[in-house]
């Protein structure tokens, strides 16, 4: 990936932090970018690498959303891969009939806009010499599963974005694929959501008790995964999106 730049949102912290640390392993430059500067700033010291950057801004803005790519092009003109990561912490399973109607909107923003608006800005620098795009969304788009009504619905759509603009960015030489992911370990929120002892923790436990291989997948190995799908070694893959789920479930679409 060395001469490659990538920008991550949602890379300062979770999966995206992750996937951005993988990234440069593999010689890309990285720029990473969220809402909080000193998240952010401590993502940065936890890359430690010459080739990081660092953009802030809220991708589910369109405005903030182009200011950043602005930003990371007026300090190099460059960039051949967005990962469309991220979303809001407290964003946690809830039963439809029981979900405040503000949170309807917030999840919407968070889990589908802000993939939406970043790769909207990005599209004029992709445009210039062919690119990558991915999409990290969810399994409960393919699956239905109980508390997550709204993130799956969001979630199917993300899946449906990724074939469209597949299409739609080919005549561009833009490959466009996704990531479907479960419970993931190794990340903040999975940690902070196993520490509450609550409903959302029993729910959790149950949900790992059914891996095929006794654990969910970790952020790393699923960085890995986005590593391929951005990469020359996938360069006939486009319009497809790969459940990274621990053999949790099958099918799908």
């Amino acid at each position: 990936m060395t001469g490659q730049r990538a920008w991550v949102t949602g890379g300062t912290a979770g999966v995206g932090l992750a996937i951005a640390r993988t990234l440069l392993a593999a010689g890309a430059q990285v720029v990473i970018s969220g809402r909080d500067a000193e998240r952010g700033r401590l993502a940065l010291q936890h890359l430690a690498s010459e080739r990081a950057e660092l953009v802030l801004g809220d991708a589910s803005d369109p405005v903030q959303a182009r200011a950043m790519v602005a930003e990371l092009q007026s300090r190099q003109a460059r960039l051949d891969i967005v990962v469309a990561s991220g979303g809001a912490a407290d964003e946690k399973p809830g039963l439809f009939h029981e979900v405040a109607d503000a949170h309807f909107e917030q999840v919407y923003r968070h889990q589908f806009l802000n993939r939406v608006h970043p790769v909207r800005a990005a599209l004029p620098l992709l445009r210039e010499r062919g690119g990558s795009v991915l999409f990290i969304g969810t399994d409960a788009g393919r699956h239905a599963t109980v508390g997550e009504a709204l993130h799956g619905g969001l979630g199917a759509a993300t899946i449906m974005l990724t074939k469209t603009l597949a299409r739609e960015f080919a005549r561009w030489g833009i490959r466009v694929n996704g990531l479907a992911l479960t419970l993931t370990g190794g990340t903040e929120a999975f940690e902070a959501a196993m520490a509450r002892g609550d409903w959302l923790t029993d729910l959790y436990s149950k949900a790992v008790a059914r891996f095929p291989q006794g654990r969910p997948p970790q952020a790393d190995e699923v960085a890995q995964t986005a590593l391929f799908l951005v990469s020359p070694q996938s360069s006939q893959v486009s319009g497809q999106t790969i459940s990274v789920n621990g053999g949790l479930s099958f099918g799908g679409w």
